[in-house]
């Protein structure tokens, strides 16, 4: 039976609860025997779904029993209290993005209880009848805010309609007590509902022996590709990818056949047309009773639309970094131009020119680049940012920086009051502290301890320094300003002769989102 004449017939279905229960009664014997079979479809269900449980269930007259099951040791559920009831009384595909915004499961005891579900997903088992005796189900402690997927939920109505065909194959089988030939054809009969399945799926859909020899391809990669059918079995697939990504596809493919890890990669594929479309192709492995791979199933999805999208995006994003750095360029030279107007100005102008320039390392350094302009060092790295922000200071041989411990993630939004504040400090060093002769240095020390980060500052070997009266200049002002204003921490100074001691401690929440 197909899976829309199933289901219109679970729609239509009229018979009393008692025929309804029969064919619970008459499918358990097929249900629980052999359940590994049944337990590959729920692990790729699950995967599908991006879930960590999946069961098949029979509802009965009082209770839902869990015939198959991963990622969950529940047997079984009082029906009245199933979600599964009510997927067998609507007779469709059901969608539960989050129980507790669902006035009929919120209060449930499988919801503020365990396994304590949030997302819900089932499509109904129905038999020859019409009746539906149980479901195929996705579960997850989670909310699932936008639900399935179209791709997922035809996902979910081909993986039911195969666990109901293998149900009703089964109880047929044991009912006519037919012979090993008749029980291979009724095999075969399933597998050839199965190819009829895939062949209306959106995605292509293919499967290899455990050897990674490609036996199988549905209609949708004949059409895509334009090849004639059989011409891309065994190893002839990679000819079908562009030569730029033939190499990697074939790596990628290999490491999940020696390893049994599931295969994900982006690669172009030749289309029908001559030109080359970025596609996604996933695939699990299925595997018997001693864990052996006896098969591997996967799938291509065309993402070439999603990927050029992705790439304007990119371009665009980088294209408004470097006018914004232009930008900062273009205020450094107003400056410089309005103090050589106004000579009286002159200091001032070039500390505030200075401090533009550091501002402009700082978004150079985390603004979107391209493969060729991205910074040596990682773009959310403390120590890379201070490396770019110290630079101008490292003109002879002996190092003036030096800097040790942790390395501190970072993003865009703290690089702005951090390149200030190490600005700040640098300036002062070279004017009067530690930098100000050819023998001092700075030593700074990172450490990253949970919730927070501690950064030391240590200058050493420049002139005699004493505390100053006040701390409550602009440079004072502006450290103040970014390490506790703009990235919640706090500063202790203090001033041995070597040199300005300080601390700085900030929440690791400031400085990155992740």
């Amino acid at each position: 039976m197909a899976y829309d004449e199933a289901m219109a017939a679970a729609r239509r279905w009229c018979g009393p609860e008692s025929e309804r229960v029969a064919e619970v009664e008459a499918h358990a014997p097929a249900a629980t025997h052999d359940t590994r079979a049944l337990e590959e479809a729920l692990s790729f269900a699950a995967a599908l779904c991006g879930v960590p449980t999946a069961f098949v269930s029979l509802v009965g007259a009082t209770e839902q029993r869990l015939v198959a099951k991963v990622g969950t040791d529940l047997e079984t559920t009082n029906r009245e209290v199933s979600f599964c009831q009510w997927t067998i009384r609507e007779g469709e595909l059901m969608v539960v993005p989050d129980a507790l915004a669902d006035p009929r499961f919120a209060d449930g005891p499988l919801v503020v209880g365990p396994p304590h579900i949030r997302f819900y997903a089932g499509a109904p088992l129905v038999a020859r009848s019409g009746a539906a005796i149980g479901s195929l189900c996705v579960i997850d402690t989670e909310p699932h805010p936008d639900g399935l997927t179209p791709l997922q939920m035809q996902g979910m109505r081909v993986l039911a309609a195969s666990v109901m065909a293998r149900l009703r194959d089964r109880r047929e089988a044991e009912d006519r007590d037919v012979a090993v030939g008749e029980t291979r054809r009724a095999l075969s009969d399933s597998e050839n509902r199965f190819r009829t399945l895939a062949d209306t799926m959106p995605q292509m859909v293919w499967s290899t022996l455990p050897d990674g020899y490609h036996d199988y391809y549905n209609a949708r990669w004949y059409e895509f590709t334009g090849t004639p059918p059989g011409s891309t079995d065994g190893e002839g697939w990679n000819d079908m990818f562009h030569p730029d990504d033939q190499d990697r596809a074939w790596t990628v493919w290999r490491h999940s056949l020696d390893t049994g890890d599931p295969y994900q990669i982006e690669y172009r594929l030749r289309h029908a047309d001559g030109t080359y479309r970025w596609v996604l192709g996933r695939a699990l492995p299925i595997r018997d009773e001693q864990g052996a791979i006896t098969r591997w199933f996967g799938t291509c999805t065309d993402i070439h639309q999603q990927k050029l999208a992705l790439e304007e995006r990119e371009i665009i994003s980088q294209e408004l970094s470097h006018r914004i750095k232009n930008i900062f360029a273009v205020i450094a030279g107003l400056i410089g131009f309005a103090a050589r107007r106004r000579p009286e100005f002159g200091p001032a102008a070039s500390d505030l020119r200075d401090r533009i320039t550091a501002l402009g390392r700082a978004h150079d350094f985390v603004r979107p680049h391209s493969h060729s302009s991205r910074p040596m060092m990682r773009q959310d790295s403390l120590i890379g940012l201070l490396g770019e922000l110290f630079a101008p200071y490292e003109r002879s041989e002996a190092r003036r920086f030096v800097i040790e411990g942790d390395d501190v993630a970072i993003d865009d939004r703290s690089a702005t009051p951090l390149a200030l504040l190490f600005h700040e400090l640098a300036t002062n060093a070279s004017k009067y502290g530690a930098l100000a002769n050819d023998r001092g240095h700075v030593a700074i020390t990172l450490s990253s301890d949970g919730p927070q980060v501690t950064i030391g500052w240590r200058e050493q070997g420049g002139p005699p320094v004493t505390a100053p009266a006040e701390a409550s200049g602009f440079g004072s002002q502006l450290i103040e300003m970014s390490a506790v204003r703009q990235l919640g921490g706090t500063v202790e100074r203090a001033w041995p002769a070597e040199g300005l001691a300080m601390t700085v401690r900030l929440p690791a929440a400031a400085l990155s989102r992740g």
